[in-house]
């Protein structure tokens, strides 16, 4: 009997199958964890599917656009974590949006640029599914 692949080319063949799998899974608790508690708005956009560098531009416009409006994100007590693993003694503010907030946020905002329509129309996918 002939086999198609050798041991090292199966063996290469399934590491890429468990790296695509722990992809996919880390996409689905992203997008899970977006819908259940609020969420930064460039966390929002990436969960969406849109690249770091659009979701971070994207962001900074749908913020203003909240000040615009007056929507005021949800403050929320973060602390960091050490380079060790651990956790740093002092803690800082964060603010986060609702999916509620960015539905409002994603209405009124009005992109020029072509990456940022086709991010916001993501952005809207994401929080009516």
């Amino acid at each position: 009997m002939i086999h198609s692949l050798t041991t090292r080319e199966r063996r290469a063949h399934r590491r890429t199958l468990r790296a695509t799998l722990r992809r996919r899974a880390a996409e689905t608790r992203l997008v899970s964890s977006v819908r259940r508690r609020p969420r930064s708005l460039a966390t929002v956009a990436i969960a969406a599917g849109v690249d770091r560098d659009t979701a971070r531009g994207t962001a900074n416009g749908l913020r203003s656009v909240a000040k615009r409006l007056g929507v005021a994100p949800a403050q929320t007590a973060r602390t960091r974590r050490t380079v060790t693993g651990g956790r740093a003694h002092r803690s800082h503010g964060v603010s986060r949006f609702t999916l509620g907030q960015v539905r409002i946020l994603i209405r009124a905002y009005r992109p020029r640029k072509p990456e940022y329509k086709a991010a916001v129309e993501r952005i809207a996918r994401l929080c009516t599914a």
